[in-house]
């Protein structure tokens, strides 16, 4: 499950891809406006974004760039919009876009497009049931770490949530996220069990420098998983 967010003026255009999206297993935060997607953005992280191009207050092409200069590059874009002018379509992706789609656009051509994009940004993460960090080896078949070549028990939700971390390696994670795609929701009660489960992750995997990961808070934001170099052994 990815955490998506889409940018359409149109609701009945948001609506439709929200209930692709949903009906695939992903979470879906639908803005109509630019300036409200700009300000998540500075507080939250997605996994993908969905953007339309004409819009009141800032057209497409500018929030992109705002994501290119402020956001972490890897954050894949799709646009998905009514302009179909070959110079519009050059213009977006020589800009930064990854894909770009013209409406009408149907379910089934939306979800393969999203996935394939997807599968492309975050490789290994869904296709491989083995994947290998470094001395941190998941098996997602059977849920379970092992650690220098020793399993660490480890909960369903303690599991979910690492491969989480590892997915996003040296990328900061918002609470919001975290919460969302971990636990399906972002109540106070859920918030302090999200850091229940980092202190017990940051314990049982040994997540500090001298073991090659840290995994550090950032202050009013979240979390994030960093790779430390130059290891002594």
């Amino acid at each position: 499950m990815k955490r998506i967010a889409i940018l359409d003026d149109d609701v009945a255009q948001c609506d439709f891809i929200r209930q692709t999206l949903t009906d695939a297993g992903h979470s879906c935060h639908v803005f109509t406006k630019s300036a409200d997607l700009i300000q998540q953005l500075r507080r939250e992280t997605f996994d993908l974004l969905v953007l339309d191009w004409g819009l009141p207050d800032m057209d497409g092409a500018e929030v992109l760039q705002w994501v290119r200069q402020h956001l972490h590059a890897r954050l894949p874009v799709i646009f998905m919009t009514a302009r179909s002018d070959e110079a519009g379509i050059a213009q977006i992706l020589n800009s930064g876009a990854d894909d770009y789609m013209v409406k009408p656009v149907h379910a089934p051509v939306l979800l393969a497009r999203v996935n394939a994009l997807l599968r492309r940004v975050y490789a290994g993460g869904e296709a491989s049931s083995r994947k290998a960090f470094g001395s941190y080896l998941f098996d997602r078949k059977n849920s379970c770490i092992t650690v220098k070549g020793q399993p660490v028990p480890l909960t369903q939700k303690e599991f979910d949530l690492a491969l989480l971390l590892f997915q996003h390696l040296g990328q900061p994670l918002s609470r919001a996220h975290i919460l969302d795609v971990i636990w399906k929701q972002t109540d106070d009660s859920s918030s302090r069990t999200m850091d229940t489960h980092i202190s017990m992750l940051r314990s049982k995997l040994g997540l500090r420098a001298e073991n090659g990961y840290r995994l550090v808070p950032i202050y009013g934001y979240g979390y994030r998983l960093e790779q430390v170099e130059d290891v002594i052994s």
